[in-house]
């Protein structure tokens, strides 16, 4: 018997597939993207795990081009949510307040945080170059205005 040329497209052979299966290849990309979403929206949050105080009037800012200086109740200081240490502190608020081109501090304390703690971070902004002060809380809606 004589060999048959490789076109013959006879029932019995099969046909070499040269295409790349790319549904896998998506499903992954596709897992990445979600958890790079949900990883970048978790890293916006304030570094350290604090609960604000209540209030029944809050006022929303930007707060892209405000310094936020978050306490925690053990008295960890965390700058735009990274932890700093208490002896970089003065130079990395007065960073801060330069690369946001701002003079506005925004201070996120613990309900059981230290309160001579907090005095004194807003009385280092303020010697950094910090001229505005706010204090972070959230609305309670339990409370009647």
């Amino acid at each position: 018997m004589a060999m048959g040329s490789m076109n013959n497209n006879s029932g019995d052979e099969e046909n070499i597939m040269s295409e790349i299966n790319m549904t896998p290849l998506i499903d992954i990309m596709l897992v990445l993207l979600i958890i790079f979403m949900v990883t970048s929206t978790a890293a916006l949050e304030s570094g350290l795990d604090i609960e604000l105080p209540k209030t029944q009037i809050t006022n929303e800012k930007k707060t892209d081009e405000i310094l936020i200086v978050t306490l925690s109740k053990d008295g960890k200081i965390a700058l735009q949510g990274k932890n700093v240490e208490d002896v970089d502190l003065p130079a990395k608020i007065a960073a801060a307040l330069k690369e946001l081109k701002t003079e506005s501090v925004i201070l996120e304390g613990d309900t059981k945080a230290y309160l001579g703690k907090a005095v004194e971070l807003m009385d280092i902004a303020k010697s950094a170059g910090a001229k505005n002060f706010s204090i972070a809380a959230e609305e309670d809606p339990n409370k009647k205005k």
